[in-house]
């Protein structure tokens, strides 16, 4: 080979390589020392911390133990791709959230193992507060339930690395019939918390005021600073979302991403391998490889399936359909679909349970929206991108006649968040 010729395969390993650390940080902005991703993402930390820095305002530290992607969410608010049961996929309750939360607190004081029982005593004891109570929120093991939302909250720390398993089996905590021994992690632990502003320091009365004040960032006084926001904010939707459309974006917004459209999608590309597709209402950037996305569409399964027939028959409708409506629909398709579909999903009453999966599943891929119908009862509505999902009728071609070409209305692959949701 020849120096030129090496020199280019050199250069285009390390490309493939600076991809694989970017698409690694993007599925689990938190990643623990020991494997390949790890080793990838330390090897070309300044690259990676240079790009994020500047086209999305992410810092990146990265030291021997662990990686940490500060990733700021795009949207706070969206409630649509929350923390799940690692075992059920169900998401977590309110009760579980401030679980979490006590147990976090709990791990940061304890010392570098603790048992489940142990920390189970400590998470009651700190959910005696005053003002946990004044909230609704009680925690005392006093049931099967609330030691399963307890194992939740480990499994879930588990999976992020927080915790390690040594000994002992949740199962058997949860039938009160032992104990599990964990090591903490504390590198991890402590690049758990991604915000601006130390929540002791936020001082707003409402959540969504406290929400917003904790990631609040400093309005700019200058051009060049307006456009590096713009920049950012955009970067940051284009990686996180399914779906950017163009009615939601403010006018500033919007005139910057159709002035610089072709600079922030080739950036995205070059770095992950997305592939920008884009329609009418908007802008999406597809991945081939189908692995950066917590949610798919279509996807195996009952609720796959359902999912995939509410936006089937969704996209051929217009308007705003009651989710009355849909539960009919439902319950004739678990007819037809009986010997497919699981047992539990066949039983009469089963329709209101698969349709509100299907529908969260479908909002949450920014293919619907809800909404009420004109006697105030719930419904959906269907978003520009479920025009993918449209059936259209067969057509009998003659020899040698091309198929007509018809303009595709969406702009959405079907794909969830980017990423993981922490």
């Amino acid at each position: 080979m020849s120096r030129a010729g090496l020199g280019d395969a050199l250069a285009a390993q390390r490309t493939e390589e600076v991809r694989r650390a970017a698409r690694a940080l993007l599925r689990r902005p938190l990643l623990g020392a020991g494997s390949d991703e790890f080793r990838l993402v330390r090897q070309h930390a300044a690259e990676l911390r240079t790009w994020f820095e500047r086209n999305t305002g992410w810092t990146l530290l990265v030291d021997s133990e662990v990686a940490r992607l500060r990733r700021i969410p795009s949207v706070a608010t969206d409630p649509t791709h929350p923390a799940r049961d690692q075992r059920t996929g169900l998401p977590f309750s309110r009760r579980r959230y401030v679980l979490l939360c006590l147990c976090l607190a709990v791990l940061e004081r304890a010392e570098q193992q603790i048992a489940l029982g142990r920390l189970a005593e400590q998470a009651v004891l700190a959910a005696t507060d005053p003002s946990l109570a004044a909230a609704g929120v009680e925690f005392a093991l006093a049931d099967r339930e609330q030691r399963t939302d307890l194992v939740a909250v480990v499994r879930l720390l588990l999976d992020w690395g927080v915790l390690a398993k040594v000994a002992g089996d949740e199962d058997a905590f949860l039938k009160a019939a032992g104990d599990a021994l964990y090591d903490v992690d504390r590198r991890v632990l402590a690049g758990l918390l991604v915000t601006r502003r130390g929540p002791s320091t936020v001082r707003a009365g409402g959540f969504d005021e406290r929400l917003a004040e904790l990631n609040a960032e400093a309005l700019p006084d200058s051009d060049e600073l307006r456009n590096r926001a713009l920049r950012h904010t955009l970067t940051r939707r284009l990686l996180d979302d399914p779906v950017l459309y163009l009615d939601e974006l403010s006018q500033a917004e919007a005139a910057y991403l159709t002035s610089q459209r072709g600079a922030l999608t080739r950036r995205i590309t070059e770095l992950t391998g997305l592939s920008p597709e884009i329609r009418t209402e908007g802008l999406a950037m597809v991945d081939p490889d189908d692995d950066l996305t917590d949610l798919r569409m279509p996807e195996s399964g009952t609720d796959g399936h359902v999912a995939l027939l509410v936006a089937e028959y969704l996209a051929g409708k217009g308007g705003t359909v009651p989710l009355t409506e849909l539960h009919r629909q439902v319950a004739g398709w678990a007819l037809d679909h009986a010997g497919f579909w699981r047992r539990s999903a066949t039983v009469p009453g089963a329709e209101p349970e698969l349709t509100e999966r299907a529908v969260e599943r479908l909002v949450a891929l920014q293919l619907l929206e809800r909404t009420v119908d004109t006697d105030g009862a719930p419904a959906v509505r269907a978003r520009p991108a479920l025009d993918r999902y449209r059936v259209g009728e067969a057509v009998l071609l003659e020899p040698g006649q091309s198929a007509p070409r018809k303009h595709k209305s969406t702009a959405n692959r079907t794909k969830g968040k980017k990423g993981s949701t922490r």
